[in-house]
Protein backbone atom coordinates (compact mmCIF):
# COMPACT_ATOMS: atom_id res chain seq x y z
CA UNK A 1 0.00 0.00 0.00
CA UNK A 2 1.01 3.62 -0.57
CA UNK A 3 0.64 5.94 2.40
CA UNK A 4 0.76 9.70 2.84
CA UNK A 5 1.75 11.03 6.28
CA UNK A 6 0.53 14.40 7.54
CA UNK A 7 2.40 15.36 10.71
CA UNK A 8 1.95 18.14 13.23
CA UNK A 9 5.43 19.63 13.48
CA UNK A 10 5.20 21.10 17.00
CA UNK A 11 7.62 19.39 19.38
CA UNK A 12 9.41 16.09 18.87
CA UNK A 13 6.83 13.39 19.61
CA UNK A 14 4.77 13.26 16.40
CA UNK A 15 7.97 13.35 14.34
CA UNK A 16 9.51 10.33 16.08
CA UNK A 17 6.19 8.46 15.96
CA UNK A 18 6.09 9.02 12.20
CA UNK A 19 9.63 7.64 11.88
CA UNK A 20 8.74 4.58 13.97
CA UNK A 21 5.61 3.85 11.93
CA UNK A 22 7.49 4.28 8.64
CA UNK A 23 10.02 1.68 9.82
CA UNK A 24 7.19 -0.70 10.69
CA UNK A 25 5.31 -0.20 7.42
CA UNK A 26 8.49 -0.54 5.33
CA UNK A 27 9.25 -3.86 7.04
CA UNK A 28 5.87 -5.13 5.79
CA UNK A 29 6.56 -3.93 2.22
CA UNK A 30 4.51 -0.72 2.28
CA UNK A 31 5.59 2.67 0.93
CA UNK A 32 5.31 6.19 2.35
CA UNK A 33 4.91 8.30 -0.79
CA UNK A 34 5.49 11.64 0.95
CA UNK A 35 5.27 13.42 4.28
CA UNK A 36 3.50 16.74 4.81
CA UNK A 37 4.65 18.57 7.95
CA UNK A 38 3.08 21.61 9.59
CA UNK A 39 5.64 24.33 10.24
CA UNK A 40 6.14 27.12 12.75
CA UNK A 41 8.20 30.28 12.44
CA UNK A 42 9.65 29.61 15.89
CA UNK A 43 11.08 26.14 15.21
CA UNK A 44 13.17 24.37 12.63
CA UNK A 45 12.37 20.88 11.40
CA UNK A 46 15.08 18.70 13.00
CA UNK A 47 17.57 17.19 10.57
CA UNK A 48 17.09 13.73 12.09
CA UNK A 49 13.52 13.69 10.77
CA UNK A 50 14.58 14.48 7.20
CA UNK A 51 17.32 11.84 7.37
CA UNK A 52 15.12 9.05 8.76
CA UNK A 53 11.87 9.46 6.83
CA UNK A 54 13.38 8.42 3.47
CA UNK A 55 10.47 10.11 1.69
CA UNK A 56 9.94 13.56 0.21
CA UNK A 57 9.03 16.05 2.96
CA UNK A 58 6.79 19.01 2.10
CA UNK A 59 5.98 21.89 4.49
CA UNK A 60 2.84 23.95 5.03
CA UNK A 61 1.76 26.67 7.49
CA UNK A 62 -0.06 25.18 10.46
CA UNK A 63 -1.66 26.44 13.70
CA UNK A 64 0.54 26.15 16.79
CA UNK A 65 0.68 27.27 20.39
CA UNK A 66 2.39 30.55 21.22
CA UNK A 67 4.53 30.83 24.34
CA UNK A 68 4.06 33.58 26.88
CA UNK A 69 6.31 36.64 26.88
CA UNK A 70 9.04 34.73 28.74
CA UNK A 71 8.76 31.86 26.25
CA UNK A 72 7.61 29.37 28.88
CA UNK A 73 3.99 28.71 29.76
CA UNK A 74 1.64 28.76 26.79
CA UNK A 75 -1.15 31.33 26.63
CA UNK A 76 -4.14 29.49 25.18
CA UNK A 77 -6.30 32.53 24.38
CA UNK A 78 -3.46 34.46 22.79
CA UNK A 79 -2.77 31.43 20.60
CA UNK A 80 -6.43 31.21 19.54
CA UNK A 81 -6.57 34.89 18.51
CA UNK A 82 -3.24 34.64 16.70
CA UNK A 83 -4.33 31.59 14.72
CA UNK A 84 -7.73 33.06 13.86
CA UNK A 85 -5.94 36.05 12.32
CA UNK A 86 -4.10 33.62 10.05
CA UNK A 87 -7.26 31.89 8.77
CA UNK A 88 -6.57 32.78 5.12
CA UNK A 89 -3.10 31.26 5.37
CA UNK A 90 -4.54 28.06 6.85
CA UNK A 91 -7.18 27.86 4.12
CA UNK A 92 -4.33 27.82 1.62
CA UNK A 93 -2.73 25.01 3.61
CA UNK A 94 -5.97 23.02 3.51
CA UNK A 95 -6.02 23.41 -0.26
CA UNK A 96 -2.37 22.31 -0.36
CA UNK A 97 -3.08 19.17 1.72
CA UNK A 98 -6.06 18.21 -0.46
CA UNK A 99 -4.04 18.79 -3.63
CA UNK A 100 -1.20 16.55 -2.42
CA UNK A 101 -3.62 13.77 -1.43
CA UNK A 102 -5.04 13.74 -4.95
CA UNK A 103 -1.71 14.20 -6.72
CA UNK A 104 0.22 11.43 -4.96
CA UNK A 105 -2.31 8.69 -5.73
CA UNK A 106 -2.04 7.08 -2.29
CA UNK A 107 -4.23 4.37 -0.79
CA UNK A 108 -4.59 5.90 2.64
CA UNK A 109 -3.63 9.04 4.58
CA UNK A 110 -2.25 8.80 8.11
CA UNK A 111 -2.71 11.93 10.20
CA UNK A 112 -0.42 12.56 13.17
CA UNK A 113 -2.62 15.05 15.04
CA UNK A 114 -2.58 17.82 12.44
CA UNK A 115 -5.79 19.86 12.79
CA UNK A 116 -5.77 21.04 9.16
CA UNK A 117 -6.08 17.42 8.00
CA UNK A 118 -9.31 17.09 9.96
CA UNK A 119 -10.57 20.38 8.50
CA UNK A 120 -9.62 19.24 4.98
CA UNK A 121 -11.82 16.17 5.38
CA UNK A 122 -14.57 18.24 7.04
CA UNK A 123 -14.95 20.87 4.32
CA UNK A 124 -13.32 19.49 1.15
CA UNK A 125 -13.21 15.71 1.71
CA UNK A 126 -10.96 13.78 -0.70
CA UNK A 127 -12.07 10.29 -1.74
CA UNK A 128 -8.99 8.74 -0.14
CA UNK A 129 -9.75 7.48 3.41
CA UNK A 130 -7.64 8.49 6.38
CA UNK A 131 -6.82 7.30 9.89
CA UNK A 132 -5.41 9.23 12.83
CA UNK A 133 -2.69 8.26 15.26
CA UNK A 134 -1.52 10.15 18.36
CA UNK A 135 -1.41 9.91 22.11
CA UNK A 136 -3.96 12.74 22.38
CA UNK A 137 -6.78 10.47 21.15
CA UNK A 138 -6.64 8.66 24.49
CA UNK A 139 -8.12 11.90 25.92
CA UNK A 140 -11.35 10.86 24.16
CA UNK A 141 -11.40 7.47 25.91
CA UNK A 142 -14.29 7.26 28.42
CA UNK A 143 -11.98 5.83 31.12
CA UNK A 144 -9.10 8.29 30.78
CA UNK A 145 -8.28 10.10 34.05
CA UNK A 146 -7.67 13.84 33.77
CA UNK A 147 -5.77 15.99 36.28
CA UNK A 148 -7.48 18.74 38.22
CA UNK A 149 -7.38 21.55 35.71
CA UNK A 150 -9.33 24.41 34.18
CA UNK A 151 -12.52 22.85 32.77
CA UNK A 152 -12.62 25.27 29.85
CA UNK A 153 -9.07 24.35 28.85
CA UNK A 154 -9.88 20.62 29.11
CA UNK A 155 -12.95 21.15 26.92
CA UNK A 156 -10.83 23.07 24.40
CA UNK A 157 -8.23 20.30 24.36
CA UNK A 158 -10.81 17.62 23.67
CA UNK A 159 -12.51 19.80 21.05
CA UNK A 160 -9.20 20.43 19.28
CA UNK A 161 -8.51 16.69 19.34
CA UNK A 162 -11.90 15.90 17.80
CA UNK A 163 -11.22 18.48 15.08
CA UNK A 164 -8.05 16.65 14.02
CA UNK A 165 -10.01 13.45 13.27
CA UNK A 166 -13.25 14.57 11.61
CA UNK A 167 -14.55 11.71 9.39
CA UNK A 168 -11.48 9.54 10.15
CA UNK A 169 -11.97 5.80 9.60
CA UNK A 170 -10.11 4.91 12.79
CA UNK A 171 -8.38 6.56 15.71
CA UNK A 172 -5.23 4.86 16.97
CA UNK A 173 -4.91 6.12 20.54
CA UNK A 174 -1.41 5.68 21.98
CA UNK A 175 -1.50 4.90 25.68
CA UNK A 176 1.04 4.29 28.46
CA UNK A 177 -1.06 1.33 29.61
CA UNK A 178 -3.34 -1.24 28.08
CA UNK A 179 -6.97 -0.09 27.84
CA UNK A 180 -10.07 -1.42 26.11
CA UNK A 181 -10.78 -0.40 22.53
CA UNK A 182 -13.85 1.79 22.00
CA UNK A 183 -15.52 0.60 18.76
CA UNK A 184 -18.33 3.18 18.91
CA UNK A 185 -15.67 5.92 18.85
CA UNK A 186 -13.64 4.10 16.13
CA UNK A 187 -10.85 3.95 18.70
CA UNK A 188 -8.11 1.31 18.87
CA UNK A 189 -5.72 1.59 21.83
CA UNK A 190 -2.09 0.83 20.96
CA UNK A 191 1.25 0.94 22.85
CA UNK A 192 3.73 3.80 22.33
CA UNK A 193 5.46 3.93 18.95
CA UNK A 194 9.14 3.84 19.84
CA UNK A 195 11.85 3.69 17.20
CA UNK A 196 14.32 0.85 16.82
CA UNK A 197 17.11 3.09 18.20
CA UNK A 198 15.33 3.04 21.55
CA UNK A 199 14.94 -0.74 21.57
CA UNK A 200 18.58 -1.23 20.55
CA UNK A 201 20.10 1.28 23.00
CA UNK A 202 22.61 0.09 25.61
CA UNK A 203 21.22 1.24 28.97
CA UNK A 204 23.52 2.32 31.81
CA UNK A 205 23.40 4.58 34.87
CA UNK A 206 25.54 7.64 34.20
CA UNK A 207 26.38 10.64 36.37
CA UNK A 208 24.47 13.35 34.47
CA UNK A 209 20.94 14.71 34.16
CA UNK A 210 19.55 14.49 30.63
CA UNK A 211 16.84 16.88 29.50
CA UNK A 212 14.67 18.42 26.80
CA UNK A 213 12.89 21.77 26.83
CA UNK A 214 10.16 22.68 24.36
CA UNK A 215 10.53 26.41 25.14
CA UNK A 216 14.15 27.44 25.20
CA UNK A 217 14.10 30.25 27.79
CA UNK A 218 13.90 27.55 30.45
CA UNK A 219 17.65 27.45 29.78
CA UNK A 220 18.04 30.36 32.22
CA UNK A 221 16.67 28.20 35.03
CA UNK A 222 19.04 25.36 34.17
CA UNK A 223 22.04 27.72 34.12
CA UNK A 224 21.10 29.20 37.52
CA UNK A 225 20.65 25.72 39.01
CA UNK A 226 24.02 24.56 37.74
CA UNK A 227 25.71 27.68 39.15
CA UNK A 228 24.34 26.73 42.59
CA UNK A 229 25.24 23.05 42.10
CA UNK A 230 28.55 23.08 40.18
CA UNK A 231 29.16 19.40 40.93
CA UNK A 232 26.11 18.29 38.84
CA UNK A 233 26.62 17.31 35.19
CA UNK A 234 23.74 18.41 32.91
CA UNK A 235 23.10 17.76 29.20
CA UNK A 236 19.97 19.41 27.80
CA UNK A 237 18.46 19.44 24.32
CA UNK A 238 16.54 22.37 22.86
CA UNK A 239 15.32 23.51 19.44
CA UNK A 240 16.53 27.12 19.55
CA UNK A 241 17.04 28.47 16.06
CA UNK A 242 20.35 29.79 14.81
CA UNK A 243 22.63 28.18 17.40
CA UNK A 244 25.53 25.76 17.04
CA UNK A 245 25.09 22.01 17.40
CA UNK A 246 26.47 22.25 20.94
CA UNK A 247 26.40 25.33 23.17
CA UNK A 248 28.87 24.80 26.00
CA UNK A 249 28.14 26.86 29.11
CA UNK A 250 30.92 25.26 31.16
CA UNK A 251 32.60 21.88 31.50
CA UNK A 252 29.52 20.43 33.24
CA UNK A 253 26.62 22.06 31.37
CA UNK A 254 25.89 21.96 27.63
CA UNK A 255 22.85 22.55 25.42
CA UNK A 256 22.42 20.48 22.24
CA UNK A 257 20.35 21.05 19.13
CA UNK A 258 17.96 18.20 18.49
CA UNK A 259 19.88 15.19 17.21
CA UNK A 260 17.79 12.13 17.80
CA UNK A 261 20.48 9.47 17.78
CA UNK A 262 22.48 11.48 20.30
CA UNK A 263 19.30 12.19 22.26
CA UNK A 264 18.53 8.46 22.61
CA UNK A 265 22.16 7.66 23.45
CA UNK A 266 22.23 10.25 26.21
CA UNK A 267 18.85 9.09 27.49
CA UNK A 268 20.18 5.54 27.73
CA UNK A 269 23.22 6.61 29.75
CA UNK A 270 21.75 9.26 32.05
CA UNK A 271 21.04 9.27 35.76
CA UNK A 272 17.62 10.91 35.35
CA UNK A 273 15.60 12.89 32.80
CA UNK A 274 13.90 16.32 32.97
CA UNK A 275 11.46 17.50 30.31
CA UNK A 276 8.59 19.80 29.40
CA UNK A 277 6.29 16.74 29.55
CA UNK A 278 6.07 15.77 25.90
CA UNK A 279 4.63 12.27 25.67
CA UNK A 280 7.20 10.54 23.48
CA UNK A 281 10.39 11.25 25.40
CA UNK A 282 8.69 10.42 28.72
CA UNK A 283 7.84 7.01 27.24
CA UNK A 284 11.45 6.55 26.17
CA UNK A 285 12.59 7.34 29.70
CA UNK A 286 10.04 4.91 31.18
CA UNK A 287 11.15 2.17 28.79
CA UNK A 288 14.78 2.68 29.81
CA UNK A 289 13.96 2.88 33.52
CA UNK A 290 14.97 6.53 34.05
CA UNK A 291 13.24 8.68 36.72
CA UNK A 292 11.58 11.74 35.19
CA UNK A 293 10.84 15.32 36.21
CA UNK A 294 7.96 16.67 34.08
CA UNK A 295 7.33 20.41 33.67
CA UNK A 296 4.11 20.96 31.66
CA UNK A 297 3.87 24.13 29.57
CA UNK A 298 0.18 23.78 28.59
CA UNK A 299 -2.94 21.73 29.36
CA UNK A 300 -2.05 18.87 26.98
CA UNK A 301 1.30 18.36 28.67
CA UNK A 302 -0.37 18.60 32.08
CA UNK A 303 -2.51 15.61 31.06
CA UNK A 304 0.59 13.79 29.81
CA UNK A 305 2.42 14.42 33.07
CA UNK A 306 -0.51 13.35 35.25
CA UNK A 307 -1.00 10.14 33.28
CA UNK A 308 2.72 9.31 33.32
CA UNK A 309 3.05 10.04 37.04
CA UNK A 310 0.19 7.61 37.76
CA UNK A 311 2.10 5.03 35.71
CA UNK A 312 5.20 5.52 37.88
CA UNK A 313 7.31 7.65 35.52
CA UNK A 314 8.30 10.27 38.06
CA UNK A 315 7.26 13.63 39.48
CA UNK A 316 5.58 16.81 38.20
CA UNK A 317 6.71 20.40 38.89
CA UNK A 318 5.89 23.95 37.76
CA UNK A 319 9.48 24.60 36.65
CA UNK A 320 12.81 22.81 36.31
CA UNK A 321 13.39 22.11 40.00
CA UNK A 322 16.25 19.70 39.42
CA UNK A 323 16.93 19.50 43.15
CA UNK A 324 13.55 17.77 43.56
CA UNK A 325 14.50 15.33 40.82
CA UNK A 326 17.74 14.52 42.63
CA UNK A 327 15.80 13.95 45.85
CA UNK A 328 13.37 11.66 44.03
CA UNK A 329 15.96 9.40 42.38
CA UNK A 330 16.54 7.12 45.42
CA UNK A 331 12.77 6.51 45.70
CA UNK A 332 12.20 5.68 42.03
CA UNK A 333 11.06 2.15 41.19
CA UNK A 334 11.23 0.80 37.65
CA UNK A 335 7.87 -0.21 36.19
CA UNK A 336 8.21 -3.46 34.20
CA UNK A 337 4.58 -3.58 33.04
CA UNK A 338 5.16 -0.53 30.82
CA UNK A 339 8.13 -2.17 29.14
CA UNK A 340 6.05 -5.30 28.47
CA UNK A 341 3.23 -3.18 26.99
CA UNK A 342 5.57 -1.29 24.65
CA UNK A 343 7.03 -4.53 23.32
CA UNK A 344 3.62 -5.71 22.10
CA UNK A 345 4.21 -4.21 18.66
CA UNK A 346 2.01 -6.88 17.09
CA UNK A 347 -0.97 -4.88 18.38
CA UNK A 348 0.06 -1.96 16.17
CA UNK A 349 0.75 -4.21 13.17
CA UNK A 350 -2.59 -5.99 13.53
CA UNK A 351 -4.38 -2.65 13.84
CA UNK A 352 -2.92 -1.36 10.58
CA UNK A 353 -3.52 -4.67 8.81
CA UNK A 354 -7.22 -4.21 9.57
CA UNK A 355 -7.49 -0.78 7.91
Amino acid sequence: MRFLFVVQGEGRGHLTQAIALREMLAKDGHEVAAVLVGKSNRRELPSFFLENMQSKVLRFESPNFLPASKNKQTKIWVSIVYNLLKSITYLKSIYFIRKQIKRLNVDIVINFYEMLTGLTYAFFPPKIPYVCIAHQYIFLHPKFRFPKANKVELWMLRSFTRTTCIHASKLFAISVKKMDNVPKNRMVVIPPLLRKDVFEATISDGNYIHGYMLNDTYADEIIRFQEKHPDIFIKFFWDRKGVQEVTVINDRLSFYRLNDKLFVKQMAGCRAYATTAGFESVCEAMYMGKPVLMVPTHIEQACNAFEASLAGAGIVADDFQLDKLLEYIPHYQKETSFRDWVQQTHIIQNAFDSI
